[in-house]
């Protein structure tokens, strides 16, 4: 379905809990004002997630990325993506890692395509600061597993944090190499509110001379369609290649003109925007009363008509 902005809406994140195994200190919980809220009478099922990407597709979303809080905290996350695999052309999901090593294979045989695994640090030390958990070993051992799996592309999330981690991120392009990783170098992500706070003060940093820097010394960029988004094809000391993405997510009116993502929030809304909460529509509730298909559609195509650039130009 095309927006008002003249987007094509063809793709959709649904958060399927806010808790979470983690605890880093710059999550945004997915734009969800209330850490660990959720569905009143519980969480979203896995028909009743069904229901709304079997929905989804009939307005023109053709891929799903099941997220957080972290999905792998689900004991039903197996079902989920096979329920929703029948109706999307790619089902894919965003983790932390921690229980990757346990879930991995099944996913995959349920249909999910790929993954995203939040790594923002290279060692324990590191890992820790930013986590506030001791869960190094466990995502690295669930990263490998991913790519034995066959989950591809694997991409390694690295929110880059000026002062914690900034320092890593050659290291980090040199293990994405190593074992055919994609990197995503991100920048901190904050509101027009949080970003006058200290923390996004104190960590924030510009990621525009890392990409002048790779764009320098790159063999090959590709441009994804989502957000006009450059991947930047390096040579590596192991004599492969490094894929490395610069997301500038924020403080970026590119970004937002270009976006064609639809949310869905763990308590069962239609979100049009990460950064706003003031237009959120009920779907849950109407599923759980029984509306018909078209109602349920017709609230797809209300939410995507209330989508607008958070960030102008």
């Amino acid at each position: 379905m095309i927006d008002r902005f003249e987007r094509n809406i063809n793709n959709m994140r649904i958060s399927i809990t806010q808790q979470c195994n983690l605890d880093c200190f710059y999550c945004h919980h997915e734009g969800e004002k209330n850490e660990g809220a959720g569905v009143e009478n519980g969480h979203l099922t896995p028909p009743e997630i069904e229901k709304i990407t079997q929905i989804a597709s009939q307005v023109g979303i053709q891929k799903l990325k099941i997220t957080g809080g972290e999905p792998l905290l689900r004991k039903d996350i197996v079902e989920i993506v096979k329920r929703t695999a029948k109706h999307m052309k790619e089902v894919s999901m965003t983790t932390n890692g921690v229980l990757l090593k346990k879930y991995a294979g099944a996913l995959n045989g349920a249909g999910l395509k790929r993954i995203n695994i939040s790594f923002d640090a290279l060692d324990p030390t590191t890992f820790q600061r930013i986590t506030n958990k001791e869960f190094f070993y466990e995502v690295k051992e669930g990263i490998e597993s991913a790519i034995c799996a066959g989950l591809y592309p694997v991409k390694l999330n690295m929110v880059i944090l000026k002062g914690v981690n900034d320092k890593d991120i050659q290291v980090a392009m040199d293990y994405a190499s190593e074992i055919g990783a994609v990197l995503q170098l991100i920048e901190f992500e904050g509101s027009k509110e949080e970003s006058g706070n200290s923390i996004f003060k104190k960590h924030y940093l510009n990621l525009r001379d890392w990409e002048n820097w790779l764009k320098s010394r790159s063999v090959e960029v590709r441009q994804r369609r989502m957000h006009r988004r450059n991947k930047y094809i390096l040579p590596s000391e192991n004599d492969g290649k490094a894929e490395v993405e610069i997301v500038r997510a924020m403080h970026n009116s590119e970004f937002c003109q270009n976006c064609t993502r639809l949310r869905v929030t763990s308590s069962g809304e239609l979100k049009p925007c990460l950064l706003k909460n003031d237009n959120l529509i009920n779907i849950i509730g109407p599923i759980r009363k029984g509306a018909s298909d078209k109602e349920l559609k017709d609230l797809f195509e209300y939410a995507i008509l209330k989508k607008e650039p958070y960030w102008r130009a």
